[in-house]
């Protein structure tokens, strides 16, 4: 072999050694980045993304995107480096994402389960809005609670302790206050016939001072209505806020969002308040990439979304579904909204 070219591949191995073993060797960092965005008032697999069955629906249009995040794991020294040249993705330790005591299809199932909580939520939050009416039943009755020998699964509660029950949240407070032994009439529908049953509540396993009933209300609509929320391997709990405002418009008449590419995120409650999620740097650059001009704030998140968002993106700040709708339909009419900053 030629000298200088022996040279030049000794000068050269620690280069190779280094690409090498650079390319085999994973880092203990995840990228974070802009992920996909859904329009909620549009299609998905050829089905609507949010289906709404059993009552009229109303033509929309334009948009109201749910964002996400991408999560890039798994990544070598190179990967690492690129997504930080990149500017658009962020280095995070993985085990802010992943806990290492955790096995990576729990945290999956977690997301999941997450998820579904928004969309039961979505749906309890915009029904309330609208003022459809719901009824509480029973999903389960714990076989060791205080009530497992007077209450069963698919009972629907009418009134615990006096107090008539109208929502799921309406059942905790009824009995909030109430010692263990408190002996509290509880009216129900069960076969179509209503009866009284007494139960005795029981010392709460997390608070000895503090009873409970034992048992897990399920609130669902009072009539034909039924919601499917069509999106798969999506998870986490911050899709609430656009799902409940599609919901909304779907079953309202006219144009929530003015026709406009609205996008958006934030975990929303049975009684519509709205909270604060991770990742907005990233949701507010998949919004404008996909081209939107108006981004929906949790109130919380507002300081970090000041900081990070992209040119040409209003930021409307939110923190309840009421000022959610009010925002836009202010913004349809031309008149201010409340704003980040």
């Amino acid at each position: 072999m030629n000298r200088r070219i022996r040279t030049l591949l000794v000068a050269l191995l620690p280069v190779f050694v280094l690409a090498i073993a650079g390319s085999l060797v994973t880092v203990p960092f995840v990228a974070l980045g802009p992920g996909p965005t859904f329009n909620t008032l549009g299609d998905k697999d050829g089905g609507p993304v949010v289906d709404i069955q059993g009552v009229p629906i109303h033509q929309t249009s334009g948009n109201l995107n749910m964002t996400t995040v991408a999560v890039q794991d798994g990544l070598n020294i190179f990967d690492a480096f690129g997504f930080w040249v990149d500017g658009r993705y962020g280095l995070v330790p993985r085990a802010e994402v992943y806990p290492p005591d955790v096995p990576r299809d729990k945290v999956d199932e977690s997301n999941k389960a997450d998820f579904k909580q928004s969309e039961d939520n979505a749906e309890l939050a915009a029904l309330h809005y609208l003022k459809y009416p719901t009824v509480v039943k029973l999903g389960s009755v714990a076989a060791d609670g205080p009530a497992h020998d007077a209450l069963r699964a698919g009972d629907q509660l009418l009134s615990v302790a006096g107090k008539p029950i109208a929502t799921s949240q309406d059942v905790v407070d009824a009995v909030r206050g109430a010692q263990p032994g408190t002996v509290v009439p509880v009216r129900l529908r069960r076969d179509g016939a209503e009866q009284t049953v007494d139960v005795k509540l029981g010392a709460r396993p997390d608070d000895s001072a503090k009873g409970y009933l034992g048992v897990t209300p399920d609130e669902t609509p009072d009539g034909p209505v039924k919601m499917t929320f069509n999106l798969s391997d999506v998870g986490g709990p911050s899709a609430g806020l656009m799902f409940t405002l599609a919901v909304i418009d779907k079953m309202s008449a006219g144009d929530l969002n003015g026709g406009k590419f609205v996008a958006g995120t934030g975990t929303i409650d049975p009684q519509g308040k709205v909270g604060p999620i991770g990742g907005i740097q990233y949701k507010m650059v998949a919004a404008r990439e996909a081209g939107a001009e108006t981004f929906l704030v949790p109130a919380d998140n507002c300081t970090e979304a000041l900081q990070h968002h992209p040119d040409g993106l209003r930021l409307v700040k939110v923190d309840t579904l009421n000022t959610a709708v009010d925002a836009l339909r202010a913004l349809d009419a031309g008149q201010p909204a409340p704003a980040c900053g």
